[in-house]
């Protein structure tokens, strides 16, 4: 108990210490911006040593949860309610901002001509950088996605995915062999043992990578006066995003979590604040899954074969915020250009968005190529994306936070399917 109670304690400063990191490093961005970009670097190491504990994390962390179910078949359930999870409030938070940017309609603002004529040259070139997709590509590639023809060049890419399917056939295939894998699976679970420890002590050094990241990044954008011009500009269409997510990750999701588990949800969110301040500052949920994985065990009082298994799952297909962000884009685009959408159209916006959300890698801006197979499905106008992007760094951390914690979520809500015998 007073083990527990130490590592609670230790967790709770080291939150603190990232919170205080954060809000230096916005004041060192808005007094002295050109300073906060030389921190880059220093932002930059952190990012690279967090990434490069999720491949080997998410692999042992998906085996030694199969590992730990005994039998393979008991995944059924668990997997199934996973799966059932994460396409309903993927769908929900797509719902919220439909009514939301509907109702604001924030594209109705005017812009002016420059702005709007370097917008568009922008958002060109951004359209030229992602390939031509359509619907019914969308479904292939989301089939194409969990297989790989190299696990090695899929590790290097980081496309978990294919690496998820691998560690559940092959952890199955050694729960099956029983005593013959026996030194296999141990030295597994001992592999993830010591990632763990990895990651906590990659998290000692959280607050001074925390404050690079947000220095760095801030301090750019501010000194090329993005800043403050950006949110004036697009200031109605960033409210209505931040709103949505405000309501998905402040409402939705806890009293999906009230509703199942029969406790305080707001409780839950304050035990989360490492992890999603995190992902606000490497706006990642790939990169954040190992502190999310840490947090959600000590702290979220989730089982560690929910945690294995959801989450890494989460952190692949699960982007509540995303998929919220890219229907309000859609939307906005249409108002802009003064197309009134249909009723039909608004379904298959929804739609698409989803599925686009979930064929998102968990990588900063990752969004902004999956919105262009949104906004050709329902023939807007690509170029108008250039509207999206000086405001876009923004709120994907802003989204990118809702997405981890809608996985943390998900992890807790699913947590009881699993045996704990």
């Amino acid at each position: 108990m007073a083990e527990k109670q130490a590592t609670h304690g230790s967790s709770n400063r080291l939150t603190l210490y990232i919170c205080i990191a954060i809000v230096l490093a916005i004041v060192l961005a808005v007094g002295w911006p050109h300073k906060a970009v030389q921190l880059k670097v220093g932002g930059e190491i952190f990012l690279s040593v967090l990434k490069m504990l999720v491949v080997p994390l998410v692999m042992a962390s998906v085996m030694s949860g199969i590992l730990g179910l005994g039998d393979v078949r008991k995944l059924g359930r668990p997997g199934l309610l996973t799966i059932v999870y994460y396409l309903s409030t993927t769908l929900m938070a797509v719902f919220v901002g439909l009514v939301l940017v509907s109702v604001l309609r924030p594209g109705d603002v005017q812009i002016d001509a420059d702005t709007l004529a370097t917008s568009m040259k922008a958002g060109a070139e951004k359209a030229e950088m992602a390939a031509d997709k359509g619907v019914s590509s969308i479904f292939e590639n989301l089939i194409r996605m969990f297989f790989t023809d190299n696990l090695f060049r899929a590790a290097l890419e980081m496309d978990l995915l294919p690496l998820i399917v691998f560690s559940i056939v092959f952890a199955g295939l050694l729960t099956v062999m029983g005593e013959r894998a026996s030194a296999l699976a141990e030295i597994i679970t001992q592999v993830f043992d010591a990632l763990i420890a990895f990651v906590l002590v990659v998290m000692r050094l959280a607050p001074l990578g925390i404050f690079c990241l947000v220095a760095a990044r801030f301090g750019e954008a501010n000194a090329q006066d993005q800043l403050g011009n950006v949110l004036k500009q697009t200031g109605w269409y960033s409210l209505t995003v931040v709103l949505g997510l405000a309501i998905h990750g402040l409402g939705t999701l806890p009293l999906i979590y009230w509703i199942v588990r029969r406790e305080n949800p707001y409780r839950f969110l304050a035990n989360m604040a490492q992890p999603l301040l995190t992902a606000f500052s490497t706006a990642s949920s790939s990169a954040t899954l190992p502190v999310t994985m840490e947090a959600a065990v000590v702290r979220g009082g989730v089982s560690k074969r929910a945690s294995e298994f959801v989450l890494p799952l989460g952190a692949t297909v699960n982007m509540d915020g995303t998929a919220l962000y890219e229907a309000v884009a859609a939307i906005f685009i249409a108002q802009v250009v003064g197309v009134d959408m249909s009723l039909f159209e608004l379904v298959v916006v929804a739609l698409t968005a989803t599925l686009a959300a979930i064929g998102a890698a968990g990588i900063p801006e990752a969004g902004l190529f999956t919105m262009i197979i949104v906004l050709k499905t329902v023939d807007l106008p690509v170029a108008y994306v250039g509207l999206l992007l000086p405001v876009d760094w923004l709120l994907d951390r802003f989204r990118t936070a809702v997405n981890v914690f809608g996985d943390t979520v998900g992890a807790a809500v699913v947590d009881d399917s699993f045996s704990r015998d």
